[in-house]
């Protein structure tokens, strides 16, 4: 099925990889209007605060909080009702957390919204970051096996908690469908468009060929933020993706 100019900005997470809220307000005035998401990760949460996240909320963001929960499941319990009260519309947890606490979170969100008029948030666990590769996986992390074998056993473990996704490379989301069934949202981290660079990233693809796979959400940063133009950017991944049939 084509995808509108809105589905296709739907699609799109834009990482506001800045080190404060000051850094970031150049591009998010930009965007304005653009019903993308954003992406709120750890460096910017961690100096901006909640406020932030609620001031993108207030002008009308979607947005992907991605702070990687890992703890004890009462602290995670906790962490996914605070994230909650903010009105994210997506945060997610690290699946080699274990099931105990993948549920946790799922708590303490229903939780937060009891009674409170809240939406529930997308929940989503990352299973391998984009920048594990095979060599690292095998020889430093400790987990024998391929990468791939390894996103499936944390995806399974996560729809098995109950959970509404995964982070994962785009390579492996054909894998991760046919696993946990369609409905089962993948978000893809590792998206350049045709020429950009591939910085830190090992396991990649352009827009098109992440929809092609299946995808349901795309992470992309650098190619946006660090373009001369960041709206003009992503109006050409927009266009791109309206473009696949």
């Amino acid at each position: 099925m084509k995808l509108t100019m809105e589905q296709a900005a739907g699609r799109v997470m834009v990482a506001l990889d800045y080190p404060d809220a000051a850094a970031a307000e150049r591009l998010i005035t930009e965007l304005q209007g653009i019903p993308c998401y954003i992406k709120v990760g750890m460096q910017l949460f961690y100096a901006a605060g909640p406020s932030f996240v609620q001031s993108l909320k207030e002008r009308g963001y979607h947005v992907f909080l991605d702070v990687k929960m890992h703890d004890i499941p009462n602290t995670v319990k906790g962490g996914a009702g605070s994230v909650t009260k903010l009105g994210v519309d997506m945060f997610n947890v690290h699946a080699a957390g274990g099931s105990a606490m993948l549920e946790a979170a799922l708590e303490g969100v229903d939780i937060a919204i009891t009674g409170s008029g809240l939406r529930k948030p997308t929940v989503i666990a990352v299973t391998h970051l984009t920048s594990t590769s095979q060599t690292m996986l095998n020889e430093q992390i400790g987990i024998s096996g391929t990468v791939e074998a390894a996103v499936i056993r944390y995806a399974e473990l996560t729809k098995k908690a109950g959970l509404d996704g995964v982070v994962a490379s785009p390579s492996e989301v054909e894998a991760i469908k046919a696993a946990c069934g369609t409905s089962f949202k993948t978000i893809t981290p590792g998206i350049r468009p045709a020429g950009s660079e591939v910085n830190d990233q090992s396991r990649i693809m352009t827009p098109s060929e992440a929809l092609r796979q299946g995808t349901d959400y795309m992470v992309i940063g650098r190619p946006i933020t660090a373009a001369p133009s960041p709206r003009s950017a992503l109006e050409s991944i927009i266009e791109e993706l309206t473009s696949y049939e």
